[in-house]
This record gives structure tokens, sequence and C-alpha cells, in this order.
């Protein structure tokens, strides 16, 4: 499609009047590469390690992993009727607060629009994590690692601040389904 020689986008239009071919803008720089997580020491697990990484204050790693472990053995002993294992629990539970789609605002003619958009599955892992680790902060409780269970074992049952926060974004999301065809 496009030339690699010295020429600018300018000098190609200019050198191709004929053609109808829309040239994109390059990236100036090469996209960052992607950090490999290493899993964690108990479960052997990347998701726990993303989750940890997302609990941990001030760069204090192995108390977020205490914080995560004493979590998950207040859930397993909370939950000793279920037949799944505390980190099959943990894992249900993210599922069950993960959002499918979000708006987001495009401004069009003036206007905003709250557009309804699927979310990439990497931004969905996170936003469900980060959701889950707030709402467990703003519970009242004794550590954090027993409102972590808390918010846990409610996720795990569809109930909880952070079921409610996906539900709402679903909701909005089909509020504004009338401007998805402003997608972008």
């Amino acid at each position: 499609m496009s030339k690699c020689s010295g020429e600018s986008v300018e000098e190609q239009k200019r050198n191709s009047p004929k053609q109808n071919i829309f040239i994109k803008s390059k990236m100036r720089k090469a996209k960052p590469k992607k950090r490999v997580i290493l899993p964690d020491p108990v479960f052997n697990d990347q998701k726990v390690s993303k989750f940890v990484n997302h609990l941990m204050y001030d760069g204090k790693k192995s108390i977020s992993y205490e914080i995560f472990y004493n979590a998950l053995e207040t859930v397993k002993a909370k939950m000793s009727n279920e037949e799944k294992s505390a980190l099959e629990i943990w894992k249900t539970a993210l599922d069950n607060i993960t959002p499918q789609v979000e708006v987001k605002s495009r401004r069009i003619g003036g206007a905003t629009f709250q557009v309804p958009t699927e979310i990439r599955p990497d931004r969905k892992e996170s936003i469900s994590m980060k959701n889950m680790i707030n709402f467990a902060r703003k519970r009242s409780g004794k550590s954090m690692s027993d409102k972590l269970a808390a918010e846990i074992m409610d996720a795990f049952n569809n109930q909880g601040g952070a079921y409610k926060r996906k539900e709402d974004m679903h909701r909005m999301a089909e509020a504004n389904r009338a401007f998805a065809h402003f997608r972008f």
C-alpha cells in the first residue's frame, strides 16, 4: 500500500492521485513489549500474581501474598460445604464479576454520547480484579484478608459491591445500545 522510501504521506498522496488509498499514520515508536508475569509460589498461577500485584501497596508484595492466601484460607473454612477448592471459588467469583461491555464517551457533533463497546480480554480481567479489591477495601471489617474473603464469597454467590458494579455497567450499556453505531 504505502511506499517505504523516504517520502512523506503528502508526497505519497500527490504521487498516486488515481489510487484512492487510505494511508494510515504509523506509530512513532514500537509497541511496548508485554511484561511476563511470573506465577505465584503456592498455586503456580499467573492470575494469582496479577491479582496480588493489583492488591499491593508501596511494593510490599509479601504482605499482599499474605493477605491473599489468608483470604483464601478463610474462604476455604467458611465454604467447606462446596466441592470446589478455594482457588476455584476465587476464579469463579472473578468470572462472575467480569464485565463484557462498557460505555465510552464519544463526542460527535457537539453532543457527547455514551457508546457501548466490548472489552478486550486482558482489560476484562484487570477491571474485575480492581473492582473486587476496591469493594473489599470499602467494606467494614477487621483485616483486609477478612474483607477480601467476604467479597470473594459474595462474588461467588452473585452478590456484593463488585457484582453490582458489573450489573450497572451492563445496564448502562444496554440503555445506550442505540448509540452502538458510533463505535470506534
